[in-house]
């Protein structure tokens, strides 16, 4: 099973195994990783998931497409390395990603 690793805004680390095909906002919410809001239950509606992907792991999960891109332009602390987590989806390719999450969320 595939583990992510969240830093939060204080800088301590959280790391979460999640299975292979949920996405990483589920694994999250289901180990109640703090400011991943995930109003609208991963339908990639609303920016509240919102994590900013550490550059290392960025290649390896991808530019968010055109429509997560509008989405994310409601998020706070935006960077160039923002995705949606409820976008992403584990594989063991993913096991280790590290992800920040920002201090809020709108």
């Amino acid at each position: 099973m595939p583990t992510a690793r969240f830093v939060m805004p204080d800088g301590t680390e959280r790391a979460v195994d999640v299975p292979d095909g949920w996405s990483l906002m589920e694994g999250a919410r289901r180990d109640g990783i703090p400011g991943i809001v995930a109003e609208c239950g991963g339908g990639a509606t609303c920016a509240t998931c919102h994590v900013i992907v550490d550059p290392t792991w960025y290649e390896v999960v991808g530019a968010p497409p055109d429509t997560e891109s509008m989405l994310l332009e409601l998020a706070s602390e935006r960077g160039e390395t923002s995705r949606l987590s409820c976008q992403i989806l584990m594989t063991d390719a993913l096991d280790g990603i590290t992800v920040r999450v920002p201090e809020s969320q709108l």
